[in-house]
Parts: structure tokens; C-alpha cells; sequence
């Protein structure tokens, strides 16, 4: 399975990322999602997964910076449902290029 796995929400494209997540990878992936669509959400559930997607936030702004953009990014909480139907909190950062 892969590190990065993107679906299709009901508003706009979900990055679920991981604590094995590569934050240059995750980067790449938030600054062409943004370029595309002008915005991405990414979703991260535990302490490892936040501090990979705070660092590829940190790292996709650097990207997108030399074309005179800049990353606005809100952050929030959402629940979600496992596949045991279990149901667990998770980080969710908008991002989106100003």
C-alpha cells in the first residue's frame, strides 16, 4: 500500500497521510494538488502523521513560494469511522494557495 492515498471527498481531494508518510513526498503532493485544484485537504489521525503533514505543509510552501504564491492552511478536527466501525478523531488542514 501506498504512503500517500488520495480519494475524493464529497468537496474536494483527501490526502491521508501516515507516519511513514516521506514529507518531501506528501510536499509534492500537497504543491501539484494545490497548483491543480487551488486547494487540498490532508488528514492525519495520531502524533506521528501531524508532525509529517506540519512539516510537508512547511516544505510544499517553500515549493510554491518562487511562483509568488503563498499556503494558507485551517486546521480542525473530524471524526472517522474505521473499518472495525470504530470511530477515532483525526486532524484535518485545509490548505489552499493565496
Amino acid at each position: 500500500m501506498s504512503d500517500i492515498s488520495i480519494s475524493d471527498g464529497p468537496v474536494d481531494d483527501i490526502i491521508r497521510v501516515a507516519g511513514k508518510t516521506p514529507a518531501s513526498k506528501l510536499a509534492s503532493a500537497i504543491t501539484h494538488a494545490v497548483l491543480d485544484k487551488g486547494h487540498v485537504t490532508l488528514r492525519a489521525i495520531g502524533a506521528g502523521p501531524v508532525n509529517q503533514a506540519v512539516k510537508a505543509i512547511a516544505i510544499a510552501q517553500s515549493f510554491v513560494g518562487s511562483q509568488a504564491l503563498t499556503l494558507s492552511t485551517r486546521i480542525g478536527f473530524a471524526t472517522v469511522r474505521l473499518p472495525d466501525q470504530s470511530e477515532v478523531s483525526a486532524m484535518v488542514f485545509k490548505v489552499e494557495a493565496k
